[in-house]
């Protein structure tokens, strides 16, 4: 038995154990440093529940990454008397009235002097998979009304770990095999994707490039269509279907609020395909997040899988 203050005589003594030494050594975490800016996630489209679960969840994904990082949420589309939705530009405002603060305090000696007084005030990550000029124009808005010097990164891709939540979404669906490797068959698996997005002609092109990766991950053929553009998604279907292609499934290269959902809905109609789950908070799009956050900052973070880490 043991006691309140330790193990009774004669009983082994649980001992930490030695970290392992070279290069297979686990990497201590990377805290966040003190007094950096913050990582304001710029959410598109109308408020709701959904999407603030979907954004909570993608911050505490960066945080588990990066310890201690002071992430927040503005919403690009949110009234400016939202409750519980605070407006970007109201999020970006009060980020550059705290830094300011924290100026005047050094000024009067008051604090020691701010290691990052040369930063943005907040640095703005779209919470994007792709480029899209009309939320990307609705979000430098707010980034100007909100009178704060914060920079505002890319989109989150095209990237490889976006192909990667492209697959798990189809495998979920049972529209893929969820590895190569294993070699068992899907009966409802793919032979032909149409990859969704919206934007227009630039976010097409961006869309395919991950459409590529995604190719190579399932070994189909995978072609980008515009769902915001009439009659895209049924040209990519019918392209598909003239080249071979019998059981297609149209997979939303979208995180999930930039668009009603009853869009995807009707264009997999259109197409004559079922549809896979947009991308949602899965793991990477939280990494990317704040791979964008941290190279702005030249922040180095702990290494991720397939190159998500910031440097």
């Amino acid at each position: 038995m043991s006691s309140p203050t330790g193990p009774a005589p004669g009983l082994p003594v649980r001992m930490p154990r030695p970290r392992q030494p070279g290069r297979h050594r686990r990497p201590e975490p990377v805290a966040a440093p003190a007094g950096a800016p913050p990582l304001v996630l710029a959410v598109p489209g109308t408020p709701d529940i959904a999407t603030r679960h979907l954004a909570e969840e993608t911050l505490s994904i960066a945080r588990s990454e990066l310890p201690g990082l002071d992430a927040r949420v503005g919403y690009v589309d949110a009234e400016a008397d939202s409750e519980g939705f605070p407006p970007l530009d109201a999020v970006l405002g009060y980020a550059a009235a705290q830094r300011a603060a924290r100026a005047s305090e050094a000024r009067e000696g008051e604090s020691a002097e701010d290691p990052w007084a040369q930063a943005p005030d907040a640095v703005v990550v779209p919470l994007l998979a792709g480029p899209d000029s009309a939320a990307l124009r609705r979000i430098r808005q707010s980034v100007m009304n909100s009178g704060s010097a914060s920079e505002l990164t890319d989109t989150l891709g095209p990237h490889p770990l976006l192909a990667e939540a492209l697959h798990v979404r189809l495998s979920e669906a049972g529209l893929a095999r969820a590895d190569r490797a294993r070699l068992f068959t899907v009966a409802t698996a793919a032979d032909g994707i149409v990859l969704a997005t919206v934007g227009g002609e630039e976010a097409v092109q961006a869309a395919g490039i991950t459409g590529m990766l995604l190719s190579a991950r399932l070994a189909v053929p995978v072609l980008a269509a515009a769902l915001d553009e009439e009659g895209s998604i049924a040209r990519a279907a019918d392209q598909l279907r003239g080249s071979g292609s019998r059981n297609l499934a149209l997979a939303p290269c979208l995180i999930g609020p930039e668009v009603d959902e009853t869009l995807t809905a009707m264009a997999a109609k259109e197409a004559g395909c079922a549809a896979s789950e947009p991308l949602g908070a899965y793991p990477a799009i939280g990494k990317l997040a704040l791979a964008k956050y941290a190279s702005v900052l030249g922040i180095t973070t702990q290494p991720s899988p397939q190159g998500a880490s910031a440097r």
